[in-house]
């Protein structure tokens, strides 16, 4: 069987399909793009023939409706939207009211669980950045939303009369002594990925003092960047909902 994956996230709509077990031909477009063509810029660069389309949407409803009527035509099958629940494949929801919990996050999870099988610390590093810890055994202890780098950027620039938008993020990593800018527009982006980077290498010293040495498994837009200035080591997963998506499609 083959199943199109679909990841809508809040900038970006990735895809994969899924095929004898491995995720390939994956894409991706900004939703900025689909505003301005509509979703006939999506469905042209989909396959038609697959099984099933299973998705991860954190757009909203409306969207997950005009999305399904869409692609449903495109494909001739209905479209599935996953949903956070209580557990499914190893991992534990911590929330009393599981469906509360950003599908996404939950869905991310249930990928890096099947790849690590560990204590792990989940980063999606894209508008927001969420941190989601799991312990030994797949259960979740909870987790972190901050401002994703663009966004504290943006936020600095709009509530300040001095501090510049960046246009264009910093090229260098803010790791070592390259942390210090020399300009403000390249203190405020590295000031933003080191928040970023701090509270990621926060959770992970917190896990460790707690018993728990987890791996760090990063996904989302800054991850590459956030790769680089990180003083430890991680695993980055472009695809992680993807994947996850997959886990849940396979166990189902």
């Amino acid at each position: 069987m083959s199943a199109l994956l679909i990841d809508v996230g809040n900038s970006r709509i990735k895809w994969g399909v899924l095929d004898d077990g491995a995720i390939r031909r994956t894409g991706h477009i900004s939703r900025e793009k689909i505003k301005e063509q509509g979703l006939a810029a999506l469905t042209s660069k989909l396959p038609r023939r697959v099984d099933a389309v299973f998705a991860s949407n954190v757009a909203g409803t409306s969207f997950a409706t005009r999305l399904s009527g869409v692609i449903g035509m495109h494909c001739n099958v209905d479209v599935h939207f996953a949903r956070s629940t209580g557990q499914a494949c190893g991992v534990v929801n911590s929330y009393r009211q599981p469906r509360r919990l950003g599908v996404d996050r939950w869905v991310a999870m249930i990928g890096a669980w099947s790849e690590v099988g560990d204590a792990c610390l989940v980063v999606d590093a894209g508008t927001a950045v969420t941190i989601d810890a799991l312990d030994p055994t797949g259960k979740h202890l909870g987790g972190q939303i901050i401002p994703g780098v663009g966004l504290m950027a943006g936020c600095l620039a709009a509530q300040t009369s001095d501090i510049p938008n960046i246009q264009r993020r910093a090229s260098s990593q803010g790791s070592g002594m390259e942390m210090f800018a020399n300009t403000t527009a390249g203190a405020v982006g590295h000031g933003a990925l080191n928040a970023v980077v701090g509270a990621i290498e926060r959770a992970e010293a917190v896990m460790g003092r707690n018993g728990a040495d987890s791996a760090i498994v990063l996904t989302g837009g800054d991850a590459s960047r956030i790769l680089k200035s990180l003083d430890t080591e991680a695993i980055h997963r472009p695809h992680l909902v993807l994947q996850g998506l997959a886990k849940l499609l396979e166990d189902s």
